[in-house]
């Protein structure tokens, strides 16, 4: 976990950071503008899965979503004593198509940063849009492309689209540090672009593993034809993956991650800001201290709460889809 302090008296949280932007990197306007292409995306994916989803996939959607926020409490270790950690929008957009993977991604981030303190508030939407948009429509818009062909093939393209989606995502946000004034575009774009291509690697691999074992298991769960929605096998299966990557957070690399090696190397590190209030800062429950156990309770809240949310989302969405079709 890493706490580092920026100005006298105050601290802020980078832990499993990567391409979560802290406020006080971007200036307002960038942020009121993510803000806006962000609700206004939210929306269509919101109209789009409301007449796509099956209700039978909504328990799919928050097994995905909790293991997703849990894949991202693992940091794995890069070169040069940096560390990254799943992204997911990938994984989110081959499995439950680009509508519902962008709300799973929403449901993520936004938990993250609510509750956990995990990015700023102010600048949710650039992160909603690195992280949960771009990662999601390149993931689908190259998979959809190779979706008839053998599996061998459709592995091979996930892989590329997930390293593809990491650099996506790492080029969105140095223009929006570049566009906020806080770093000169011919230093942020050489900077972030190098370090995100190790971590997209990771990213590639962790993808490949996770879509082939789905593909093994329940086929039916991938968008190569209309999904009736997952069994009860696979449902307590994911819960399990889930709970099992929570219990092993407490063993992430503790190097800087992606965003925060090239704030500090790139001094603008001093910028971030702390969260007006704390609820689980850094993924440490308050009475149980900086200890495995007060990750792994915190990891456990966060699966359940995030779950809970995008299961509510895709309720809610059935619900209306039930009353127009009156």
């Amino acid at each position: 976990m890493h706490i580092i302090s920026h100005t006298p008296g105050a601290l802020w949280s980078l832990s499993g950071t990567e391409l979560h932007i802290p406020d006080g990197f971007l200036n307002l306007p960038i942020s009121l503008a993510c803000w806006a292409l962000a609700i206004a995306i939210i929306a269509l994916a919101a109209r789009r899965a409301q007449r796509d989803l099956d209700e039978r996939q909504t328990p799919l959607l928050g097994i995905m979503a909790a293991f997703i926020f849990a894949a991202q409490m693992i940091n794995f270790p890069v070169a040069g004593g940096t560390s990254g950690h799943l992204l997911g929008g990938v994984l989110a957009a081959v499995t439950l198509g680009p509508w519902g993977g962008i709300l799973v991604m929403t449901a993520v981030i936004a938990i993250q940063a609510l509750l956990f303190q995990d990015g700023g508030l102010l600048v949710m939407g650039a992160n909603i849009l690195n992280m949960g948009v771009i990662t999601a429509l390149i993931g689908y818009g190259l998979y959809r492309s190779v979706i008839t062909q053998s599996q061998t093939v459709r592995l091979a393209v996930i892989g590329v689209a997930a390293w593809l989606s990491v650099m996506g995502a790492a080029l969105a946000t140095s223009l929006q540090l570049w566009l906020s004034g806080t770093i000169p575009l011919d230093i942020v774009i050489p900077a972030m672009m190098s370090v995100h291509a190790l971590i997209g690697i990771g990213e590639a691999l962790i993808t490949v593993a996770a879509v082939a074992f789905i593909m093994r298991t329940r086929p039916e769960v991938m968008e190569t034809e209309a999904r009736p929605g997952a069994g009860r096998g696979w449902i307590i299966g994911g819960a399990i993956a889930a709970l099992i990557v929570v219990v092993l957070s407490p063993l992430a690399s503790a190097d800087p991650d992606g965003l925060e090696r090239v704030a500090e190397d790139m001094g603008f590190i001093d910028l971030g800001q702390s969260a007006p209030y704390e609820i689980i800062p850094d993924y440490t429950v308050p009475f149980l201290g900086e200890t495995p156990l007060s990750t792994i309770v915190a990891g456990l809240i966060g699966v359940l709460v995030v779950a809970v949310v995008i299961v509510l989302v895709a309720r809610a969405l059935g619900s209306r889809r039930a009353e127009a079709g009156r």
